[in-house]
């Protein structure tokens, strides 16, 4: 199965959801930055979050970024989606080792800690929309729900699961966001809350082979839901050569003449992707006469 979300309504539009499968994403994620299985399972969570965050978006260009700056040894998530649901995103220290929580799982809030997270639309105004909550447990799913109820006042629940292989690789990953619509009628709330219930482990229905249509018809059961599209997603960063030698030249030319001083190469790498991207002595000396 490939990675995609589908997006619903039910109860006579008074409920939307989104659901996503997102194994392929954050396994190249992981490949991508080497992260420790506690890493993976943080970025992950946020990383599909963001996917679905980002579908919610309206225009073209419109960007979403999610950041965790908090206490923990993980130091930090950075998250960018775009209105496609393309993602992309990074952990501070990739490295990070600990001992399972009390339950026997992946410790993510031991790794997050204590913090904020930001969520930040960029929506070609002239400011961009900066909503700010305080971690609840720092999980991430729960921090979301408490995210929207709070901040925009959308009354949410979400689910976010990444379960890891004993290789260290990622076995399954996915989730939903389920919202209620201000019109929505006491009994329509009495039975979502009823269905959430039944809702253990996002990772464990996955591996038993449920799909994100699936999710739907369990959290949504005699809601009378209907999916009204599906969508691809996946890990996608628009860095490129060109991007870079921008930045470059952008820094300008008395800091590049520095570089060239120093006689070396330099390598520059994005962050969100780790691709990293090598100028010569020369190819500087080019991008110091394009910059001023």
């Amino acid at each position: 199965m490939s990675d995609y979300i589908v997006r619903a309504t039910a109860a006579d539009a008074q409920i939307r959801v989104f659901a996503a499968y997102t194994k392929d994403m954050v396994e190249e994620a992981r490949n991508r930055h080497n992260t420790s299985p506690v890493a993976t399972a943080a970025l992950g969570r946020l990383m599909t979050a963001g996917a679905m965050m980002g579908s919610m978006l309206k225009g073209e260009k419109d960007l979403l970024t999610l950041r965790i700056n908090a206490s923990g040894p993980i130091q930090g998530i950075t998250v960018t989606a775009d209105s496609k649901a393309r993602v992309k995103g990074y952990v501070g220290n990739p490295d990070v080792i600990l001992p399972a929580n009390k339950v026997g799982k992946l410790d993510v809030a031991g790794a997050v800690g204590i913090g904020f997270m930001d969520v930040i639309k960029d929506m070609g105004l002239k400011e961009p929309y900066v909503g700010q909550t305080v971690l609840q447990t720092s999980e991430i799913a729960e921090d979301l729900t408490f995210y929207f109820a709070n901040s925009e006042q959308v009354p949410s629940s979400v689910g976010l699961g990444v379960l890891m292989n004993k290789d260290n690789t990622v076995a399954q990953a996915g989730g939903f966001i389920i919202q209620l619509m201000p019109f929505a009628g006491e009994e329509v709330i009495a039975k979502l809350e009823e269905n959430l219930k039944d809702i253990t482990s996002v990772t464990t229905l996955l591996s038993e082979g449920k799909t994100p249509e699936d999710l739907v018809e369990i959290l949504c059961k005699d809601l009378d839901p209907i999916i009204n599209d599906k969508m691809d997603t996946g890990f996608y960063c628009n860095c490129d050569r060109a991007r870079v030698e921008k930045a470059l030249i952008s820094i300008g030319k008395k800091e590049i003449k520095e570089m060239i001083d120093e006689g070396k190469e330099i390598e520059m790498n994005c962050h969100f992707c780790n691709t990293s991207y090598t100028f010569s002595v020369e190819e500087l000396k080019e991008l110091a006469k394009k910059s001023r």
